[in-house]
């Protein structure tokens, strides 16, 4: 099991979409494409993506912390 962690490389914006694309074994676009989705839908989808890249931790910054 991967540790949920935001990457380096293959990130957007925040990279979000790709520590959980990582996380469930899926291609970036394909939980990007999920997530736009969802945005048509009502609830804190925006704002849970805010909270976990604020939560998150950079890969970067994860590995020095071990």
């Amino acid at each position: 099991m991967t540790a949920l962690v935001r990457p380096t490389h293959g990130r957007m914006i925040g990279g979000v979409c790709a520590a959980l694309a990582r996380r469930f074994g899926t291609s970036a676009t394909t939980m990007r494409v999920i997530f736009l989705l969802s945005c048509l839908l009502p609830g804190p989808q925006f704002l849970v993506y805010l909270a976990l890249w604020i939560l998150l931790p950079s890969e970067d910054k994860a590995h020095t912390a071990w």
